[in-house]
């Protein structure tokens, strides 16, 4: 005698929630890599200060050394749409050499806010003997 079981369906109620529950994954996923990229932009930016503070301080240097270099530490590390929404400026006030950068970073998603900051960066500016 061979017993035959019988199997119960749940009517796909559980492919419904696992979709639901994917997806909510993923945009959270979403969002932290946003953070993340956040706080590399972040990162990039005041190293980039700090290179164009760093190439204007010695003696004999000048302003467009500074941009020159946070310019190019900008384009090396962080460009395309990110890189183009930050703006640095070079000042030399008093005895320091001041650079500034204004900007904004997207967010990826309706929702996520974005990251605006204003960030500087000074150092001593050496003089001739």
């Amino acid at each position: 005698m061979v017993r035959v079981r019988e199997h119960r369906r749940a009517g796909g109620f559980v492919t419904a929630q696992f979709v639901v529950v994917v997806a909510l994954s993923l945009v959270f996923f979403v969002i932290v890599c946003n953070a993340i990229v956040y706080m590399y932009g972040r990162g990039v930016v005041r190293a980039a200060l700090e290179e164009g503070v760093r190439a204007a301080s010695p003696a004999g240097s000048s302003i467009t050394a500074c941009q020159r270099a946070a310019g190019d530490t900008m384009r090396s590390l962080l460009g395309g749409r990110m890189g183009a929404q930050v703006r640095i400026s070079c000042a030399l006030t008093g005895d320091e050499v001041r650079a500034t950068a204004v900007g904004r970073f997207e967010g990826w998603l309706p929702g996520v806010p974005d990251f605006p900051f204003r960030n500087e960066a000074t150092a001593v500016k050496e003089r001739l003997p």
